[in-house]
């Protein structure tokens, strides 16, 4: 794949500079089993495993024969907590569990460099040459997404983590606002669109590992 020029915005959504990037130099190649492993592993692990139901001894109920085994005409029946029964246990009874697991630590950080790739890929990322706030103003981090005519979901890498910035970005519907080194592949495909700055994306080509860009 050969190099993008991805052009940098300033906060106007005036164009100031070109940043030439070649995504296979990031990831040489986009393995789609990988990036659902991935996604698959990030969800299981949003997962509260909270569910739970009562099994047949769990429920209220006696465990008296309801009528005698032959001689009614009706069916076989034990007590009246059986599952068949209204009233009864769930026979497959739902329990807290832990859903979490992880796949090897190579594997995500491959991912993760994939799912950038192919978003740089596929025009999905824009670039802008620093984003600054010295209080919270979701106002003026409103009005950096219209100038830069984003009006999607969209991620904002950041360089390095910053409370005002955070505050700023965080009550703006669609918008997830994280660290360049605490971004994933989940967090990367999710959104339709990624808002990166300058420094952040310096930072995490800089982070990747030397025989990935041979």
């Amino acid at each position: 794949m050969s190099s993008i020029e991805l052009p940098i915005f300033d906060k106007s959504g005036k164009e100031v500079g070109t940043f030439s990037i070649d995504p296979s130099a990031i990831a040489h190649k986009i393995s789609a089993q990988l990036l659902h492993d991935a996604v698959v592993m990030y969800r299981a692990n949003l997962r509260q495993g909270s569910a739970t139901t009562k099994s047949r001894a769990e429920v209220a109920g006696h465990k008296k024969k309801m009528y005698r085994q032959k001689g009614t005409g009706n069916a076989r029946a034990g007590h009246v907590r059986s599952g068949v029964r209204r009233g009864g246990g769930h026979i497959f009874a739902k329990k807290p569990r832990d859903w979490s697991y992880r796949l090897p630590r190579k594997a995500l950080q491959a991912a993760t460099r994939m799912a950038v790739a192919s978003k740089i890929g596929a025009s999905r990322v824009t670039l802008i040459d620093a984003l600054t706030a010295d209080v919270p103003k979701t106002k003026e981090a409103a009005a950096v997404l219209k100038a830069l005519s984003i009006n999607e979901t969209v991620l904002v890498a950041v360089e390095s983590y910053s409370s005002d910035l955070y505050k700023s970005f965080r009550n703006i519907a669609g918008v997830r606002i994280l660290p360049v080194t605490e971004i994933n592949a989940y967090e990367v495909l999710r959104p339709k669109r990624i808002l990166m700055t300058k420094a952040a994306l310096e930072k995490f080509v800089a982070a990747v590992p030397a025989k990935t860009q041979s």
